[in-house]
């Protein structure tokens, strides 16, 4: 009896085989950098429709199913501001690096992540589109490729700002109407802009400026812990 040759979902060489695929059928993509047994590939974003449309419906990826898309800020994505391993050794001090403070309007801050199932193929897939503009991010909605995407790319547009070209119905889905800002953008104070209480003279809530004081979150420090020193691990010394 002949043996099949066809590799296990998630190892090694079905990633491979499944990359290679993609590179070969689905234009305007690149790899990305992941784990081994992960598979991610970025977009151009004037290619997004179209490289989504062959991830579905080409039979030997069959992505079928969208199931999240989720917005990226990345104004501090690989900024070291916090020193943990060797700021201090009394107390839970902040050490904190100086540092030039980042940039609102960096190239690239805004992305959009797409997590894709192929259910026929058992296999999954990390997608992302950065959008081309900073002051107004955009991209194409996909859905009309995975209507599921609906309220997902609803939720990344009241949560980080990002637009999406051609959606049937975009607004805010878990803020209130009337929100101002967009709460998971990293410059977001964590404290908020206004809140709310209810005037028992109005009869009503009403919003006000926030009351709150702004303070910076210090993390605790990790100190080194002298019990565990390799040389307290040789087994001649006395326990």
């Amino acid at each position: 009896m002949e043996q099949s040759t066809a590799q296990p979902a998630g190892t090694g060489a079905a990633i491979e085989v499944l990359a290679h695929l993609i590179e070969e059928r689905v234009s305007g993509v690149r790899r990305l950098p992941s784990l081994a047994q992960d598979l991610a590939f970025e977009v151009e974003p004037a290619q997004l429709l179209t490289a989504c449309r062959a991830l579905r419906d080409t039979p030997e990826l069959r992505f079928e199913m969208l199931i999240d898309v989720a917005g990226v800020d990345y104004l501090h994505y690989g900024r070291e501001e916090w020193l943990t391993a060797a700021a201090t050794r009394t107390g839970f001090s902040r050490g904190r690096q100086a540092s030039a403070p980042p940039d609102p309007e960096m190239p690239g801050r805004f992305a959009v992540v797409y997590q894709l199932l192929s259910i026929t193929h058992n296999t999954r897939l990390t997608l992302r589109a950065v959008c081309p503009q900073t002051s107004e991010p955009v991209v194409d909605s996909v859905a009309e490729v995975w209507a599921c995407a609906n309220w997902f790319e609803r939720e990344a547009f009241d949560l980080f700002g990002i637009m999406f070209r051609g959606h049937p119905d975009l607004r805010r889905i878990l803020t209130d109407y009337g929100f101002i800002g967009h709460p998971f953008r990293k410059d977001f104070p964590l404290i908020g802009n206004v809140e709310t209480r209810y005037d028992p003279e109005k009869k009503r809530v009403v919003y006000e400026p926030v009351s709150i004081v702004p303070r910076v979150l210090a993390p605790k420090v990790i100190r080194h812990d002298n019990r565990y020193e390799p040389a307290l691990k040789a087994p001649e010394l006395p326990r």
